[in-house]
């Protein structure tokens, strides 16, 4: 292997500026990375993944065709893969008056253990066709399928696993308290993990006894598509889960139908907002988990290369679309040279290309949109002063890329440090002491998330007690595990997600 050669280049014409990945802006600072290691394409097989042309609504049970149907993409290749309908008022009332019958007649009268028996078929069958789901949700969103494979769909199943333990011990689960389900809950899942979020939403939803209105993504509609054939196959009662398709507006009308008990959302903070105004005054439950900008902090007794690595997890996987992600790296002055010479040297070894080769560590931004979005926010950066640093490599031809990047000479009035991207886009300031270090991560409208990563246990505890945010890793970042709670605060929204916890926003409690 030759030695990475890392050289700063000043673009001096605005051709010069398509290395950032944005033709015709503004030339900026880069950095260029020559020879690494040359990987030979080890491409995903998808001859087992069979995609139908066209969709339909699932309700009650049965498949019911829609109307206004729209494209979804392949986001890597920019090619059509399937359509879907778009839900309106009366599709949404179809599939709620569905929810209500199965909840009144049959799933709320089912003993916990025999809703428990059918969420772990839902969970093994995830487990049987995982090579199809994973190959699927990377197809549908853009993420590496190692992502997919290793990530997404081991943990949807390990959730549906883990409530079907639930289902039958919910009497147990307040000391004191008699539990009772709610009825029909109207769930709205975002584009950046389709498959994990439906599992998130609905496999605690229904081990407290409720029945589902579930609307995916418009982008991403594919593995709740095939999300139905697999609860025919493990044998969940009709109109128990419904799935219909839309885009936002199909998403409105669900949240404003007045059969519903519960809405669940995850998504922009904005649209949270909207949903907080629309059902203001009425008596459906709620729960937002919505945007964020994590904060990792980096202390200079912290083990360096694992930071390192906790970082390029914190913010490039899954290309920056995490609502959790480490988009703020704070780093302790004294190491601050340190950090930055370990983190160009790792971004050099970062791939970014076709996400279904099982080498690409960066794959494809979601949408067009998307894409247009960071391209904004990066020219932002650069015209308020900060550094750009970017992975220069040749992006494919087709579809929607983007180069790592992270930004120095960062202050906290710069907007790339205040509102979400959701890219893969760093933005990199520092600090000396503990407190200016707490001062600074907490100075953010968001409190979703924060990394510390420090050899001390006694400082690392007192600063997760001192950072306002709904989840603290410490020493690592973006680790999930089915038992335990997530969810944010500020305009992170409320509300929990996981363990115990995520069966309370599904539950009536007395007592």
């Amino acid at each position: 292997m030759d030695g990475i050669d890392v050289k700063e280049i000043q673009p001096t014409s605005p051709g010069a500026s398509e290395q950032s990945g944005a033709k015709g802006r503004t030339p900026v600072p880069e950095l260029l990375f020559g020879d690494l290691w040359d990987y030979a394409p080890a491409p995903q097989n998808t001859s087992h993944v069979k995609i139908a042309p066209r969709y339909e609504h699932f309700i009650g049970g049965e498949f019911v065709a829609g109307t206004g149907y729209f494209s979804t993409l392949n986001p890597a290749t920019e090619e059509r893969l399937s359509e879907v309908p778009a839900a309106d008022d009366e599709m949404v009332d179809r599939a709620v008056r569905a929810a209500r019958e199965a909840f009144d007649k049959r799933w709320s009268k089912l003993p916990g253990s025999e809703r428990g028996k059918v969420l772990y078929r839902i969970g093994r069958a995830l487990q049987e066709r995982s090579r199809e789901l994973a190959c699927l949700e990377t197809m549908d969103n853009g993420k590496p399928i190692k992502e997919s494979r290793d990530v997404d769909v081991p943990l949807a199943a390990a959730h549906f696993l883990y409530y079907a333990g639930w289902a039958d011990k919910l009497d147990y689960a307040l000391p004191g308290a008699t539990v009772s389900p709610l009825g029909v809950c109207g769930q709205v899942i975002p584009w950046n993990f389709p498959l994990l979020m439906a599992a998130w939403k609905i496999a605690p939803a229904l081990a407290a006894g409720n029945t589902v209105v579930l609307k995916p993504a418009e982008t991403t509609p594919l593995t709740a598509a095939l999300l139905t054939e697999i609860f025919q196959e493990a044998g969940v009662p009709p109109g128990v889960i419904n799935i219909i398709f839309g885009a936002g507006a199909s998403g409105a009308a669900l949240v404003r139908h007045p059969d519903l008990n519960k809405v669940a959302f995850t998504g922009s903070t904005e649209v949270g907002r909207a949903i907080q105004r629309t059902l203001a005054g009425s008596k459906k439950r709620l729960t937002l988990e919505l945007g964020g900008k994590g904060a990792n902090i980096i202390f200079d007794d912290a083990p360096l290369d694992q930071a390192i690595e906790g970082v390029v997890e914190g913010i490039y996987f899954n290309q920056g679309h995490v609502c959790c992600a480490g988009s703020r790296l704070f780093v302790q002055e004294n190491v601050l040279e340190t950090v930055l010479r370990k983190l160009t040297h790792r971004l050099a070894s970062l791939r970014v290309g076709d996400p279904l080769d099982k080498n690409t560590d960066v794959g494809a931004i979601n949408s067009s949109e998307q894409l247009e979005k960071i391209r904004s926010y990066v020219d932002i950066g650069c015209a308020e002063g900060a550094q750009m640093h970017q992975l220069a490599c040749e992006l494919p031809d087709k579809g929607f890329f983007f180069r790592p990047t992270f930004f120095t000479n960062v202050v906290p009035a710069h907007r790339i440090a205040r509102e979400e991207i959701f890219g893969p886009v760093l933005a990199i300031q520092t600090f000396r002491t503990p407190d200016e270090a707490v001062q600074k991560a907490n100075n953010s409208p968001y409190g979703l998330s924060a990394g510390i990563w420090t050899d001390k246990g006694s400082k690392l505890f007192a600063m997760a007690k001192a950072l306002h945010a709904g989840v603290i890793w410490g020493n690592t970042f973006n680790k999930f595990d089915p038992a335990s709670p997530f969810g944010g605060f500020k305009e992170s929204g409320f509300g929990r997600e996981g363990g115990l916890h995520g069966l309370l926003p599904y539950m009536e409690v007395r007592g």
